[in-house]
C-alpha cells in the first residue's frame, strides 16, 4: 500500500488531531504518502484534499477540534454523491482510507467500501461514547472532564447562595457523559434517556438534604432526557427552593484533549494504518480494557452499546 487518506466526519471531539497526527506519521514511517481530506465526506465528493507530511502535523497534539475540519454530508448519503467520491480515489490514487469520527461517519465508510472495495479503518471519534466495539472513543474523557469542571464552578455559586442547579449535557439518545460526569461531580440526581425517572425521588432527594443542613444541590441532566428549563421549573414550585439552569452546550466539544485521549488517540490512530498495511479491508479500531483490538465495521454497526447500570445505581447510592 502506497498512499491513504484521512478524514475527519460528524462532530468534532477533543483529540481527532492526536489521531490525525498518529496516522499520518505512523504511515510516513512505513513509506506511504498521505492524503488529507478536508470537511468530512464533502470534501471527499469536491476533491478538497491535499497530500500532508510530517510538517502538516506538527504542534497539533494538543489542540481540540480538527485540523482538517469537519461536516456532515447529506450528498455522501446518495448514490451520486458515492460515485463522484470514487472518481477523486481515482483520481488521487487512494488505496485506503482512514475515517475518524461516529457512528454516521461509520455507516458511509462501511457503504462506500460495500460499493467501490475500497479498504476503510473506522477510528471511534465522538464526546458521545455511544460506538460498541470500544470501552471509550476519543473525546469522551475531555468531554466529562469539561463537565466536571464546571460543575465544580456552579458548585461555588450555588453553595454561596444555597441554590438547586440543573446542569444539562450532551446526549441526545445516550446518557454516558451524563452518568459519569454527574458520578465524578457528586451529582444528587442523574437524568439519562436510558433510564425513566421519578420526579417525586428528584424532590425527595433535595428535600432530604435540605432537612439534614445541605446548603446546594447539583442534578445533571442528558438532553435528551428531560427539558432542563421545564425540570427546574417544577422543582422551584414543588420544593420552593431557589433553582436555576445551566446549558453547557458545545462547550463539551472543545478544549485541549486530556492526557487520557491524546494517548488513545495517537494508539488508534496507529493501529489503523496498520490493519491497511495488513490488507484489512473494512474494520474499526478500538480499545478493550487497555488492549487495543478490531473488528468489522458491520459489526460494530448491528450492537447497540449500553449504559451502566451497576454504575447508575452506584451514582443513585452515593448521592443519599
Amino acid at each position: 500500500m502506497q498512499r491513504i487518506a484521512v478524514l475527519t466526519s460528524g462532530g468534532d471531539s477533543p483529540g481527532m488531531n492526536a489521531c490525525i497526527r498518529a496516522v499520518v506519521r505512523k504511515a510516513i514511517y512505513h513509506g506511504m504518502e498521505v492524503i488529507g481530506i478536508n470537511r468530512g465526506f464533502n470534501g471527499f465528493i469536491e476533491a478538497d484534499m491535499a497530500p500532508m507530511n510530517l510538517g502538516s502535523v506538527a504542534d497539533i497534539i494538543h489542540r481540540g477540534g480538527t485540523i482538517l475540519r469537519t461536516a456532515r454530508s447529506e450528498q455522501f448519503l446518495t448514490p451520486e454523491g458515492r460515485a463522484r467520491a470514487y472518481e477523486n480515489v481515482k483520481r488521487f490514487g487512494l488505496q485506503g482510507l482512514v475515517v475518524i469520527g461516529g457512528d454516521g461517519s461509520f455507516r458511509g465508510a462501511h457503504q462506500f467500501n460495500l460499493e467501490y472495495n475500497l479498504p476503510v479503518v473506522g477510528v471511534p471519534g465522538t464526546i458521545d461514547n455511544d460506538i460498541p466495539g470500544t470501552d471509550q472513543t476519543i473525546g469522551f474523557d475531555t468531554a466529562v472532564n469539561t463537565v466536571v469542571e464546571a460543575i465544580n464552578k456552579i458548585r461555588d455559586t450555588a453553595t454561596s447562595h444555597e441554590r438547586t442547579f440543573i446542569v444539562e449535557v450532551m446526549g441526545r439518545k445516550h446518557g454516558f457523559i451524563a452518568l459519569a460526569a454527574g458520578l465524578a461531580g457528586g451529582a444528587e440526581s442523574i437524568l439519562i434517556p436510558e433510564r425513566p425517572f421519578d420526579f417525586d425521588d428528584i424532590c425527595e432527594r433535595l428535600m432530604r438534604g435540605y432537612r439534614r443542613g445541605k446548603l446546594h444541590s447539583i442534578i445533571v441532566v442528558a438532553e435528551g432526557a428531560a427539558n432542563a428549563l421545564e425540570i427546574g421549573q417544577r422543582i422551584k414550585e414543588r420544593t420552593g427552593f431557589d433553582t436555576k439552569v445551566t446549558i453547557l452546550g458545545h462547550l463539551q466539544r472543545g478544549g485541549s484533549p486530556t492526557a487520557t485521549d491524546r494517548i488513545m488517540a495517537s494508539r488508534l490512530g496507529a493501529r489503523a494504518v496498520e490493519l491497511l498495511m495488513a490488507g484489512e479491508k473494512r474494520k474499526m479500531v478500538g480499545i478493550k480494557a487497555g488492549q487495543l483490538v478490531a473488528l468489522d465495521i458491520e459489526e460494530a454497526l448491528t450492537q447497540t452499546r449500553t449504559i451502566d447500570l451497576d454504575m447508575y445505581n452506584l451514582a443513585g447510592v452515593l448521592s443519599i
